[in-house]
């Protein structure tokens, strides 16, 4: 079975230190960890960078390179899509294939706005892109939540317009997992039987909550192993470091 690994809002920037923490340093600790799991690929969800900058992408880039599995690439709101795109050309997608799957991206990202929107030229794709799949499963990835937090996250940041990208998904039985990131911190929910995924920032999270015994949840960084079944389910499992 094809597994995945998410990780997501890495913030890298110039310096190291981006919303009091060493973002450089945490996603380094990242990458050594996935370095040792056998996967099918690195799928990151977004915000890569924390304002943009070609040389922060490069810094990414050197970081992710213990990283020997292909890496699959969107953006987020922090991201340049030019300084994006120059360094990360080849993992941009609108969609690839695993196995029975396919693994399609919608935009959200508004330019200069932290929530997100989907145009109706991106759905119209979407559902397009959903039609002509020859795959036996979908999975969906963008940026922005598309359901409440149910936690100390402002969804006011979210997507400002899920319900019209759920009349898209409604129509299509195949779709089985959505996943995305923005929100900093790691989430289930579904939806008609459809499983969504919230993944944790590399950098750290906003979810104040306390845990038992432990650090504050903002200090943890983490990410998603995501396997995609034959038959269409999903195992998955949050890795804290």
């Amino acid at each position: 079975m094809p597994k995945l690994i998410q990780i997501s809002d890495c913030h890298i920037d110039d310096q190291p230190m981006v919303m009091g923490v060493d973002s450089q340093h945490n996603l380094q600790l990242v990458a050594q960890r996935i370095k040792e799991i056998e996967s099918d690929g690195v799928l990151i969800s977004g915000d890569l960078t924390h304002q943009g900058t070609l040389n922060s992408y490069q810094t990414l880039k050197e970081i992710l390179r213990p990283i020997k599995q292909p890496i699959f690439v969107i953006g987020g709101n922090h991201d340049q899509a030019d300084n994006l795109e120059k360094i990360f050309k080849k993992s941009l997608f609108k969609s690839f294939k695993l196995a029975n799957w396919e693994i399609i991206n919608i935009d959200s990202v508004q330019a200069k706005k932290t929530h997100g929107l989907v145009t109706q030229s991106a759905l119209l794709e979407l559902d397009q892109a959903c039609l002509n799949s020859d795959a036996a499963h979908i999975m969906i990835v963008l940026h922005h939540p598309i359901v409440p937090m149910n936690s100390s996250w402002d969804d006011a940041l979210s997507l400002t317009n899920p319900q019209d990208l759920f009349q898209v998904l409604d129509k299509h039985s195949k779709i089985r997992l959505i996943t995305f990131g923005h929100a900093h911190e790691a989430a289930e929910f579904s939806h008609l039987g459809i499983t969504i995924l919230s993944c944790p920032s590399t950098a750290l999270q906003f979810n104040q909550a306390p845990l038992k015994g432990a650090l504050k949840r903002k200090n943890r960084i983490g990410f998603n192993e995501l396997e995609l079944n034959e038959n269409g389910t999903i195992n998955f499992k949050t890795q804290w470091i």
